[in-house]
């Protein structure tokens, strides 16, 4: 009988991470030894922070760092369960009430991770008759919600709304239910969700509509409530799904919608049943930054204010940004090793920058991701952009007529934008 080949073979000739090791343009797992939020500290050399998803600055506010203490005092430092047995906390279901009420809805439900949310909610509500409409730029966690989910997945265009109504037109008769599944702000192009006439389509066809809004709370919105509230469709938007890892400076993520089908949730969605609750600290900076959200403006203001002011900046220096208007602000880089080699150069220059490629963008749409904070100063701003220019100077992505028309020419293509 013979006994097969080997199962970590794939693991001993995977090579791509070791030759950028061995070229010395690894850009992943950088330890940060220090941080102050703008800033962070990596192999002893300070950096401004542009690769974080803290867009309201909140994760070294006192308050909130002294809620989270408080909470450890009070509850210890983790539940060591699941909330179906020894791991529900009246922090838990507070925040669950004050959540349902920031973003219009009648009820919501904490799980420990944001990606939960999306495999959970998914996997528990599109049965073998169902079929789920799925951007094709959405999250890894929706593409994970999708593969779990005993129905069918059908991927439409980027944005495209046209697109959208042609797999309807051709496909919607064909289930019982449907949802289509979109990201409020979409994480790599920064880009905004054309809600409005998503609304539409969803009516048109019987259709439920689920936004995630892990980067849309706290930066959308008259408050941070999100993409719902951004076009006044918060009654049109049957699920809202957010995160705190984000704006709300923590870990976790919940899902929001009607009272029943979140109580199904609860009782169906396997990762938030068989999961450890949300620890207390992280459930109380949560808690903590929605109050803050709630009652200081100050804070969106400053995001907004810092985002559109590296927009401008960056665009007139001649980077394509594929005209983002949120606080991601990608650089079309093209070739994946020019990317990573701009990330090493701009980290040695002090500026934390992350770098995307494949599978995460189209094939030679590599990307560099920039993201602002509330807290920024104009210091930290203009030593990024200086760095920034420079770099992009040194690589050609600045300054040469035939590159810019070539990345014109690629967020055309793949991304639907006009320079």
């Amino acid at each position: 009988m013979s006994n097969g080949g080997d199962l970590f073979a794939k693991a001993y000739k995977y090579e791509d991470a070791k030759k950028l090791q061995a070229m010395g343009l690894y850009p992943y797992f950088r330890a940060i030894t220090a941080s102050t939020g703008n800033n962070v500290v990596t192999a002893g050399k300070r950096q401004v922070m542009i690769g974080s998803n803290n867009y309201l600055g909140l994760t070294h506010d006192l308050r909130v760092m002294e809620a989270a203490r408080d909470a450890i005092t009070k509850y210890g430092t983790g539940c060591t369960g699941s909330r179906f047995l020894n791991g529900n906390l009246d922090l838990h279901e507070e925040l669950e009430r004050r959540l349902a009420r920031f973003v219009g809805k009648e009820a919501a439900l904490c799980f420990s991770t944001g990606f939960f949310v999306n495999q959970g909610t998914l996997g528990a509500l599109i049965g073998r008759s169902d079929v789920i409409y799925s951007d094709r730029e959405n999250h890894a966690s929706i593409v994970e919600g999708t593969q779990v989910a005993l129905g069918d997945t059908i991927r439409f265009r980027h944005n495209d709304m046209e697109d959208l109504e042609r797999v309807l037109k051709n496909s919607r008769e064909k289930y019982e239910g449907a949802m289509i599944v979109a990201d409020g702000v979409f994480s790599m192009s920064g880009d905004i969700l054309n809600l409005p006439p998503l609304v539409e389509l969803a009516k048109k066809y019987g259709c439920k509509v689920y936004v995630d809004d892990a980067h849309a709370l706290g930066v959308l919105g008259p408050k941070g409530e999100g993409t719902a509230q951004h076009f006044s469709l918060v009654n049109d938007v049957d699920l809202v799904m957010g995160t705190f890892s984000k704006s709300f400076a923590s870990i976790g993520g919940f899902i929001a919608g009607k009272a029943d089908v979140v109580h199904y949730i609860k009782h169906k969605a396997r990762p938030f049943m068989f999961s450890a609750a949300m620890s207390p600290a992280s459930a109380a900076t949560a808690l903590k930054c929605l109050d803050i959200m709630e009652t200081e403006t100050q804070h969106l203001e400053s995001l907004r204010k810092n985002a559109k002011y590296m927009s401008d900046n960056l665009k007139s220096m001649g980077f394509n940004t594929l005209n983002s208007r949120t606080p991601v602000i990608p650089l079309l880089i093209g070739d994946d090793v020019a990317a990573f080699a701009m990330t090493q150069k701009l980290c040695e220059e002090g500026v934390f920058v992350t770098p995307v490629v494949r599978p995460a963008v189209p094939e030679g749409c590599a990307l560099l991701r920039t993201s602002y904070m509330a807290s920024h100063t104009k210091e930290d701003l203009d030593y990024a952009l200086k760095h920034l220019e420079k770099i992009g100077k040194e690589f050609g992505v600045l300054g040469n007529a035939e590159t810019t028309e070539k990345l014109n020419k690629l967020a055309l293509q793949n991304f639907g934008v006009h320079a």
